[in-house]
């Protein structure tokens, strides 16, 4: 009789090892709470899928910060350009965009998922929806909740891949902490990553500019910095920019509740020929001079934000330059991309498996490893996905 496998999750790291393990011969059963797999990751495609990321390896590796070191060796043993053959075939081939973002040629997240799917059934695996994960009993049988008539299941490994914390809504509610925690595994706090900041904007700005982009402006926070479009929000900002500087924003706004950012609304011009710029009609209004100059309505809006427009052209230059936005909270997990925390490396072998709880193995989002947005958090997934399994195989 074959090995069995209960992998606890449907998303890309749960029906990655699903995958590898049915791929060496292993009977494999798929248990998730939702009613259908693969909802964050149908959500992660909605704009397109950003599957991966075309940079070289070392650099990559750097995105994932501290953890870059605990992931090299997955990531190593499926690639991006693994992960782009997986899904070419799957006849979803891929391209490079301009940023050096890879996507699938069609966008279509649902097409590559469905033919995900039919290939895992065709390997065997069997799927079981609507089973909730609530721990494990004294023997070590896993313990479900849901419209089952055999809750516990008794299978050779275990891979747990529930996700992090964000969008509760979708099944990365975080409830598997507890139970993990009560069995001695070690787990970081779970936080909101890749998420949106707070700021008290005036009732003006609010009113006139929630929902409109800022474009072509560089942001900052100490020396990370984004090019990348930011969004007004009726509470703050959001979009590509932000996130790339949320990590480091969450982590000051915790310690003295607020940071500071810059954002340079003239990134392609130098200070001097911006102030020269501004200098031409010296009769002309303030506004005017800005609208003269490049600048934005919504820009000049966060300029004013920041307090009386200068009407000197060398200070109003400098303001353009380094417009200060005061961060004054950050968004949570409900509506975050991804999180941060979870079991801490301590807490996992080499092999991806919990040291308090031999037979289980954990993938993707649960362990505390965060990226940016471009492609890395599923690459990540993925890879971790396949080398929990790899583990779980050379466990048996």
């Amino acid at each position: 009789m074959s090995a069995t496998a209960l992998v606890i999750g449907a998303g890309p790291a749960g029906l990655m090892a699903a995958e590898t393990l049915a791929r060496a011969g292993v009977r494999v059963e798929i248990a998730d709470a939702a009613p259908s797999p693969g909802r964050k990751f149908l959500l992660a495609g909605r704009g397109g899928l950003n599957l991966t990321h075309s940079e070289p390896l070392d650099a990559f590796l750097d995105r994932y910060g501290d953890s870059g070191e605990r992931l090299a060796a997955a990531i190593a043993a499926f690639p991006p350009e693994a992960l782009r053959a997986w899904a070419a075939d799957l006849d979803e081939p891929t391209f490079v965009g301009t940023s050096g973002r890879v996507f699938p040629k069609n966008f279509k997240t649902t097409r590559l998922l469905r033919a995900w799917l039919r290939r895992l059934a065709e390997l065997g695996v069997s799927y079981r929806p609507r089973l909730k994960w609530v721990g494990f009993a004294p023997d070590g049988a896993v313990r479900f909740a849901g419209p089952d008539r055999d809750p516990e299941r008794r299978p050779d490994v275990v891979v747990l891949a529930l996700g992090g914390g964000s969008w509760p809504r979708l099944g990365g509610d975080g409830s598997w902490v507890a139970p993990l925690a009560s069995a001695g595994v070690e787990i970081a706090p779970l936080a909101a990553a890749n998420m949106g900041l707070k700021v008290d904007w005036s009732e003006t700005f609010r009113s006139r500019f929630a929902g409109q982009p800022i474009k072509a402006a560089r942001w900052s926070l100490g020396e990370i910095a984004s090019r990348a479009e930011a969004v007004v929000t009726a509470t703050g900002l959001e979009g590509g920019a932000i996130y790339a500087l949320s990590a480091g924003a969450r982590g000051v706004v915790a310690c003295t509740g607020a940071v500071e950012l810059k954002v340079d609304l003239a990134p392609d011009r130098s200070e001097a020929a911006l102030v020269e710029r501004l200098s031409r009609n010296p009769r002309a209004s303030r506004a005017t001079k800005l609208t003269k100059a490049g600048i934005s309505a919504v820009g000049a809006a966060l300029m004013r934000e920041a307090g009386e427009l200068p009407s000197d052209p060398h200070a109003l230059g400098a303001l353009a330059k380094a417009c200060p936005v005061r961060v004054v909270g950050v968004a949570g997990l409900e509506r975050a991309i991804s999180s941060a925390g979870g079991i801490r490396w301590s807490a996992i072998d080499e092999r991806f498996m919990l040291k308090a709880l031999p037979g289980v193995f954990v993938a993707g989002e649960m362990i505390d490893w965060e990226a940016p947005t471009g492609g890395y958090l599923l690459q990540a997934c993925f890879s971790t996905g396949f080398a929990t399994a790899r583990g779980a195989l050379a466990y048996l």
